[in-house]
């Protein structure tokens, strides 16, 4: 492999002739050969975001030459634009401010500046990694304001647009089913009736609910901590670039960014991260829900439930010809299982805020960044490979709630509830109709069962 040599504080190292990066991403190569969790490029695009407003802001106060802010700034584009993808080849277990990451986009940066100036791929100059890219900069408010843009860039254009998805899927599935009437169940045993539709539109008000949360938390992310640099004291930096930046940052990113009321906060713990995140949790809980539902209302064909009909999407065994299992309800079952286990992790590294620096940034962002991929992807798939295609098995359904026990419920108005138990008991106990028993016991006449126990007059209050 043909190689050139970089430098850094610590000396002389070689590093591949076609690489954009310099001696410190080598250095972090070399050292941190752990896991295959590649820092996620939705980061790394948004450290090129700050790059960027960093040196269009640098520029306006003349802490920066324009034409060095130039060649800064077009460089950054290519980064965000995912042309440079290749160049960031750094992991997620790495210093725990993000330091390398940081570097690896600044030295890229730097090294494709640098030869749009005609000074070959790499080195320091005209364009320096750490005098010019990283001006009015440090690790510890660059990678975290990275971090708050990847997560909202991710939760605004995949999260909240496949939660709709499933949430629109399945209110249409409620509507058309909302006249039909079923068993309803409670402690897994028969209940009183309700309709399908009504059972569905359960879902649609948990969506409703789990997104709120989400979107509640957004606001206070969108505060970011450029600015902040070292320690937050904003150390090396105009008095006006926390403020700027921010406002340069929003107008490239189009979210509502600002600058961090305390950018002390910002940098050394992560709180609204955890909240956002326990909302991903929310979100998880109702999707096990919902897929845990669907699979025992399908479960059969003839020996479960067998009241939902599921979508037959490929062979289900490998030695029983024929079966067909609800892989879709599996598959979003332990993507929330995931999600559940990653908040676990984001509330665990946020925790870890020592002094003025959570070291934890790395792994924290590379949960919640996957947990809103799952989310998002699991919503859209289980929409259209499971909830478009699913129907009821209206026939079975019926037999159900003919042969339902908590009919008897719509008798105590009438004949109270001692009596009506009885009834249940006796239907049980000697496998009658409830009408018969009812009859038997000369509690209620054929006439009287035949105006008070009628499923579709017990859907809602009298």
């Amino acid at each position: 492999m043909t190689t050139r040599t970089e430098t850094d504080s610590m000396g002389t190292i070689e590093v591949p002739a076609d690489a954009y990066w310099g001696a410190q991403t080598q250095r972090s190569k070399q050292n941190f050969v752990i896991g295959g969790q590649q820092m996620p490029l939705a980061v790394v695009h948004a450290l090129a975001q700050v790059k960027k407003a960093a040196a269009k802001v640098n520029a306006e106060l003349g802490e920066l030459p324009q034409e060095l802010a130039s060649l800064i700034e077009q460089a950054a584009d290519e980064v965000i634009s995912g042309t440079l993808d290749a160049h960031f080849p750094l992991v997620v277990w790495q210093t725990g401010s993000g330091t390398q990451s940081n570097m690896n986009v600044n030295e890229v940066i730097a090294g494709r500046a640098n030869e749009i100036a005609g000074q070959g791929r790499g080195g320091k100059s005209p364009v320096h990694p750490n005098d010019h890219v990283n001006r009015a900069q440090s690790s510890n408010d660059s990678f975290p304001t990275a971090m708050y843009i990847a997560v909202l860039q991710a939760v605004n254009n995949q999260l909240l647009p496949g939660m709709q998805t499933l949430r629109d899927g399945l209110h249409a599935q409620s509507q058309r089913y909302m006249d039909l009437v079923k068993t309803g169940r409670t402690h897994m045993m028969d209940a009183t009736p309700v309709t399908f539709g009504q059972e569905l539109s359960a879902f649609v008000a948990q969506l409703d609910y789990a997104r709120a949360a989400i979107e509640n938390s957004l606001p206070a992310i969108c505060q970011i901590a450029q600015g902040g640099t070292a320690v937050g004291t904003g150390l090396n930096s105009h008095p006006q670039f926390a403020e700027k930046v921010a406002a340069a940052l929003a107008a490239q990113t189009g979210l509502p960014l600002i600058s961090a009321p305390n950018k002390f906060a910002a940098l050394a713990g992560h709180e609204r991260l955890v909240i956002l995140s326990g909302a991903l949790k929310t979100l998880a809980v109702v999707l096990m829900k919902l897929a845990n539902d669907l699979r025992l209302l399908g479960s059969g064909p003839r020996a479960g439930f067998a009241e939902v009909l599921l979508p037959a999407n490929e062979p289900g065994s490998s030695i029983m010809p024929g079966k067909v299992n609800p892989t879709q309800c599996e598959a979003l079952s332990m993507l929330a299982c995931q999600v559940i286990g990653n908040d676990t992790t984001v509330s665990m590294a946020a925790s870890q805020g020592h002094l003025q620096l959570n070291v934890f940034k790395p792994v924290i962002v590379h949960n919640l960044l996957e947990s809103i991929r799952l989310l998002a992807d699991g919503c859209v798939n289980f929409q259209e490979h499971c909830v478009a295609g699913m129907s009821a098995n209206e026939q079975q359904m019926a037999a159900h709630l003919e042969n339902g026990l908590m009919l008897v419920t719509a008798l105590n108005r009438h004949i109270g509830y001692d009596n009506a138990a009885k009834i249940a008991k006796k239907a049980y106990e000697e496998n009658k109709t409830l009408r018969q028993a009812a009859i038997e016991l000369e509690l209620v006449t054929d006439e009287q069962f035949n105006q008070w126990v009628r499923p579709q007059d017990m859907l809602k209050p009298e």
